[in-house]
């Protein structure tokens, strides 16, 4: 291991001082959900949420602790996603009415749900919306779907790009043969879209068109199919990386994701430089509780409304849905996301990283993390 390994190693170790102390006090005994932010908790217009706790679970995974988690917590986790499913039409929902106003958000709380629940070993109570017959028209046929991914306004990459994305839920939910008939579909339309000059897809700042990538390849991923013109992607990162301010954790948490997972061979100073970029905008989001926020300046009210600079287009900008009051203080979004980084970093590196989470549970099988009482 060289010796600027170590240094950068050491450096990100110690950003996640205070991290998994925060992790336990934003769980929820009662309901076995984990608030979004410390200000969650001590107030009562805010619940524990779906996105927040799949995210907890997500650092927990990653951190080799879900396997040890107490039964009884294990227990009231499962019955928090079970309690949200609505009977009829087979969606998970949190308690605020906004949130099934937002596309994005129904979507992923459909897939954050499903994966959480199979990572703790249990499964939905109630049929999903595809065999329920509620799942969106333009599911029916690909002529439907090319029409749905034709009316997405991707002059902001980000909720462009997040929109068709998330679109491509219902694939899980179909047939085989269905499945991939719509899965070779979307790569086709993805390739005629994409900018062949700069890998990358839709309008906006570098960041937001590379966060638009960031979305579009959790479904390359899924398929393991690889994302066209990868030099074309790796050069505008580095030049992205090397010239714009890294104002959302977003930022900091999706170029490294897709670095790793395109597996680019990076010349070592490249690496380097890349690591240091990304540990030091990391540490400029780091806060006084342990954790890190999503934003330079607090942490957002609403994590599913993008942060938009002034002149910056972003179309048919969805209802707010508020998770916390907005303070300089960690939240989970921004949290799961420096947990991620950190193992792709290590990835990018070759090199396992060692535990930073030792004595999590305490020896307490059985035992409930007590959050503060509201």
């Amino acid at each position: 291991m060289t010796i600027w390994h170590e240094t950068e190693s050491n450096r990100l170790d110690g950003l996640f001082d205070g991290v998994f102390s925060w992790l336990l006090e934003q769980f929820d005994p009662l309901t076995g959900g984990f608030y979004y932010a410390r200000s969650s908790v001590l107030d009562d217009r805010f619940t524990p949420d779906i996105e927040s706790t799949s995210q907890a679970i997500n650092i927990l995974l990653r951190h080799q602790l879900l396997d040890d988690m107490p039964q009884t917590m294990k227990e009231k986790m499962i019955a928090f996603y079970q309690m949200r499913q609505d009977a009829r039409t087979g969606y998970f929902y949190d308690h605020d009415p906004h949130m099934k106003k937002d596309e994005v958000m129904v979507h992923r709380a459909l897939h954050y749900s499903l994966n959480s629940l199979k990572r703790l070993g249990a499964s939905p109570l109630y049929s999903l919306p595809v065999k329920n017959q509620v799942a969106p028209n333009y599911t029916k046929s690909l002529s439907l779907y090319r029409e749905k991914w034709d009316s997405i306004d991707l002059r902001n990459s980000w909720r462009g790009c997040d929109l068709l994305a998330s679109s491509t839920v219902y694939f899980s939910q179909m047939d085989e043969t269905t499945l991939w008939s719509y899965v070779d579909a979307f790569a086709e339309y993805l390739a005629e879209k994409q900018n062949p000059d700069t890998g990358l897809w839709g309008e906006g700042s570098l960041y937001v068109q590379i966060s638009g990538a960031f979305k579009l390849h959790t479904f390359y991923r899924r398929y393991q199919i690889p994302m066209p013109n990868q030099d074309r992607i790796y050069r505008t990162i580095l030049h992205c990386l090397r010239t714009e301010e890294a104002i959302d954790m977003c930022y900091i948490r999706n170029p490294i994701d897709l670095l790793s997972y395109m597996e680019p061979d990076i010349p070592e100073s490249e690496l380097q430089e890349i690591s240091e970029i990304t540990i030091n905008n990391m540490k400029r989001l780091k806060q006084k509780d342990g954790a890190f926020s999503r934003e330079l300046a607090h942490s957002p009210k609403a994590p599913n409304v993008a942060q938009v600079k002034q002149g910056e287009y972003y179309p048919n900008m969805p209802q707010a849905v508020e998770l916390g009051l907005g303070l300089k203080e960690g939240d989970m979004n921004a949290t799961t996301q420096a947990t991620l980084i950190r193992k792709q970093l290590y990835y990018l590196w070759k090199k396992h990283p060692k535990s930073i989470s030792t004595n999590f549970w305490d020896g307490g099988q059985g035992e409930l993390p007590i959050s503060k009482a509201k």
